[in-house]
């Protein structure tokens, strides 16, 4: 790692714009405009908001950052090799290409990253590869594949003190020392700015088939996920979608009946005997519905993407990750002192909420899931107000966050990259 240029007071010139002295953005085409960047700002002590396309820039507290940092130049796949099943790109990449090349190829990313852009009243598919493993994203098919994070082999990034790094490689078994491509996922651009990621790919399932057991309240379906999770049926994602929040998704194909939907993916005929033996396994717990292909993928795409929610207002959303049997308890806690609409993914592990009378009720909210055994709640949608008196992230513990600290300040000494967007 080489030590930080002074650029004195004038900042370097990305893809051929001219110098300006406030509300600056920086549009790099190449890793080595990017270094001189974050160089000249750590010598100036000077902000640096990063972003791709901005499509989770609603996420967190406001900025205040005089300069921005925009990747949305720096895009290309610079490795795709089917058969070894890897692929590495640009960070500022859209995950929209990637995606359609994978699919080209019968192939995805396993853990299926959320599409922010809708819910915070943005467009589609706008979301960068760079910004997947910046906020370790994830969706239904968690419960299986795990996230972001599960899948990164290597990363090149420039840190906030103005050095390039990189960590792993293109293959799985090449970490030594510590795994700094995991550490990067969850941190919001505050630690370094990602230039190239590589990632683990994997073989699309041949068919997928979801069980909509419909008519279930809360506490009913937490148990008949519970068990069918628990059986050999193999089951990827588990959702539940009660009264009058399952019309949102697929268009409305679903109608207003509560669901809770079991997917089931693989080879065509090892799907079609799971799905009978959950058919079985679940005939007393409500009727059935049985949604294949494509109409599948857009129940699941839906519920990834919180479309219930995305509904073009600033009303509070909230993303809570806690323990599958006490989620329902706590919603229903919830909502005898507050208006709250909820549903479930992740068999219930994942709770989406929408408070309805448009405070975040961050107190009320974090102190019962303390009651109920514990967990996290992230502020992911909220007026620029509440975001910024509101703590958007999960408080840590004094010796988790002294750690963070420490972090920061090996990575970031001068605090130059998204600062306070976390904390």
């Amino acid at each position: 790692m080489g030590a930080s240029n002074n650029f004195g007071s004038s900042p370097p010139l990305c893809g051929g714009e001219e110098p300006e002295f406030t509300m600056t953005t920086f549009t790099p085409t190449s890793s080595t405009e990017i270094l001189s960047t974050v160089q000249w700002a750590a010598a100036e002590e000077t902000p640096l908001e990063t972003v791709g396309h901005g499509s989770k820039r609603g996420i967190g507290r406001p900025q205040q950052s005089e300069h921005t940092l925009d990747l949305s130049k720096l895009t290309g796949v610079t490795l795709y090799e089917p058969a070894e099943l890897v692929l590495s790109a640009k960070a500022g990449t859209p995950l929209s290409e990637i995606e359609s090349l994978l699919a080209q190829n019968g192939q995805q990313l396993a853990f299926e990253p959320m599409d922010y852009g809708p819910l915070l009243g943005g467009a589609p598919g706008k979301g960068t590869i760079g910004g997947v493993l910046a906020a370790n994203l994830s969706g239904p098919r968690r419960l299986k594949a795990g996230a972001a994070r599960d899948h990164i082999l290597g990363i090149n990034a420039v840190a906030g003190r103005g050095e390039a790094f990189k960590s792993g490689g293109r293959v799985v078994k090449n970490v030594t020392g510590y795994d700094l491509s995991k550490l990067m996922a969850n941190s919001w651009g505050t630690l370094a700015v990602l230039t190239d990621v590589t990632f683990k790919v994997l073989p699309a399932a041949e068919t997928e088939v979801t069980l909509a057991v419909r008519g279930l309240l809360d506490d009913a379906a937490a148990s008949a996920m519970a068990l069918a999770l628990g059986s050999s049926a193999e089951v990827s994602s588990a959702a539940h979608l009660p009264e009058r929040i399952a019309a949102r998704v697929a268009g409305g194909s679903l109608s207003n009946d509560a669901a809770t939907l079991l997917r089931v993916e693989g080879f065509g005929p090892s799907v079609a005997y799971r799905i009978e033996a959950l058919k079985t396994l679940l005939k007393n717990a409500g009727p059935l519905q049985e949604i294949a292909g494509e109409a599948s993928y857009a129940v699941w795409r839906d519920v990834r993407d919180c479309a219930p929610f995305a509904d073009g207002t600033e009303k509070p959303v909230w993303r809570v990750s806690m323990a599958p049997s006490q989620a329902h308890q706590m919603v229903l806690t919830l909502r005898m002192q507050i208006g709250v609409s909820a549903f479930y993914d992740w068999q219930g592990g994942l709770v989406w909420l929408r408070m309805e009378e448009g405070d975040p009720e961050a107190g009320l909210l974090r102190g019962l899931i303390r009651k109920h055994g514990g967990g996290h709640a992230t502020l992911v949608r909220a007026a620029p107000a509440h975001r910024a008196a509101v703590p958007v992230f999960e408080p840590q513990a004094p010796h988790l966050a002294a750690l963070s600290a420490r972090l920061k300040a090996e990575f970031d000494p001068k605090a130059i990259l998204n600062p306070g967007r976390m904390a």
